[in-house]
């Protein structure tokens, strides 16, 4: 308990230093060195800060599973989820891709990335300057640090396109910071990636899978390498990950993936560290629907996403649950909605499934087409379909891909926005979501910057189409 209410005391102070910031306009200057010498005066203070940066991501709208997640927005985006009510309409603006510059769930998504981003700006500053932080500490730090800004930013750059490189927390610098080009971010991203990769060790600084890793920054190059076609590196970075089975597996059972610690978790988030006494997880919370008060509940699964699940896919059993009351499909690969009892489950952010998803793309556009088999088979096999080096080991290249992309629609759904940025990076949004939506132009494939924002900050230039 004293622990806990130590790692609050510190994000208390970040979260009050970084609101005071938050409207530069109106605010004098923040004392920055009076705030770093309260949270960086010594190591516990200081790794607590750390802590407390994991636990914002439970809050913080963008990264918290919740209704104005990148989980939920693209998700309403793509073709896997849609609105339970026709009437919510600040939901049906990204489901119809009509997403307007005042919507306040498109706003919770910036800003909130942005609070993070500040976060780690403050703490990277605070290690640098403290004098009582020894230099494993410091690098340490410095490599979870850098992880979660790019992580952040590979979310702020495949939404928005190019938005400002923030990095620093001096509100003279950052309030009129223009647009940077996604090749700038991206250089950003693989940047602090590597740093995190060089500096952090194999092992999880605590029990469980909470903090990140020098496995879990390699695992998120993978995907970074994959989104920029580097693919011998994705192949490469995902192969560290798959190898290591003595850390990871692909759990054959469906209903333990999502458990708290699971072997199949890169990097998972708890939800004790949300600051409440509910100790479900967000995801469960906001798609499972009720069985008596669906009065409460906004999202369920298409009917053309449950359809596409052949009848014998263990997913679909598993991670998909009907609710009779309103005859709809949510996904229901988090089984508690609220509980305040024992943790059992934990918000899942990387796991191993989609390095094998990575491999297998990767290995497919390199012309290795049965090493690509040989990995979707892995997940196939788990989710109890045939095989497709039995069904079709003379599979097309182009075919394969296919393949490869609509497995990876029914093994990651409802998780992280996977659907919607696949869609984006290989060119086939308006292909597949113009057959839904007469309305959608090709500029819809990033959201716009939020009107406040812009109306703050008047270098901020407007994405396409709006």
């Amino acid at each position: 308990m004293k622990a806990s209410i130590k790692i609050t005391g510190v994000l208390t102070i970040l979260m009050s230093f970084l609101t005071s910031c938050e409207d530069f306009l109106e605010v004098e200057a923040p004392d920055h060195k009076v705030v770093s010498e309260v949270v960086f005066n010594n190591e516990e203070t200081a790794l607590s800060a750390m802590t407390g940066i994991y636990n914002q991501l439970l809050i913080a709208s963008f990264s918290n599973g919740g209704f104005d997640s990148v989980t939920v927005l693209s998700g309403l985006s793509a073709d896997d989820l849609t609105t339970i009510r026709t009437t919510n309409l600040t939901y049906r603006e990204f489901e119809l891709h009509e997403v307007q510059p005042s919507n306040p769930r498109n706003l919770n998504l910036w800003s909130s990335a942005y609070k993070i981003i500040y976060m780690t700006n403050a703490l990277l500053e605070g290690i640098e300057s403290s004098e009582n932080i020894s230099e494993d500490i410091r690098i340490r730090l410095e490599g979870e640090a850098k992880f979660v800004r790019a992580f952040t930013y590979f979310y702020l750059v495949n939404l928005y396109g190019g938005v400002p490189m923030i990095l620093t927390t001096d509100y003279r610098v950052n309030t009129l910071a223009a647009r940077d080009s996604e090749e700038q971010i991206y250089q950003l991203i693989i940047d602090d990636l590597q740093i995190a990769a060089d500096v952090l060790g194999n092992d999880y600084f605590q029990e469980g899978r909470t903090h990140v890793n020098r496995y879990t920054a390699v695992a998120f190059l993978a995907r970074v390498n994959l989104y920029l076609e580097n693919w011998e590196q994705a192949e490469a970075l995902s192969s560290q990950i798959i190898a290591n089975n003595e850390k990871f597996e692909i759990l054959e059972n469906l209903d333990e993936v999502y458990l708290a610690n699971s072997r199949e978790a890169i990097w998972q988030l708890s939800p004790t560290g949300g600051g409440t006494f509910f100790t479900n997880t967000n995801e469960g919370s906001t798609f499972i629907i009720h069985p008596f008060f669906s009065v409460l509940s906004h999202l369920k699964l298409t009917e053309n996403f449950v359809k596409s699940f052949e009848s014998e896919d263990n997913r679909l059993t598993h991670w998909v649950n009907f609710h009779s009351g309103l005859s709809v499909y949510y996904p229901f690969k988090y089984k508690i909605k609220n509980s305040s009892d024992a943790v059992t489950e934990y918000s899942m952010v990387l796991r191993l499934a989609e390095q094998y998803f990575i491999r297998a793309e990767s290995r497919a556009m390199l012309d290795n087409l049965q090493g690509a088999i040989a990995d979707l088979d892995r997940i196939r096999g788990r989710a109890g379909l045939e095989l497709l080096a039995d069904a079709n080991p003379e599979i097309e290249k182009e075919d394969l891909l296919i393949k490869i992309i609509e497995e990876r629609k029914k093994e990651l759904f409802a998780e992280w926005g996977h659907r919607w940025l696949d869609l984006k990076r290989t060119g086939t949004a308006g292909e597949i979501l113009d057959i839904q939506n007469p309305m959608w132009q090709d500029t819809d494939v990033l959201y716009p910057i939020p009107e406040s924002e812009r109306l703050k900050n008047p270098n901020l230039t407007q994405n396409d189409g709006y």
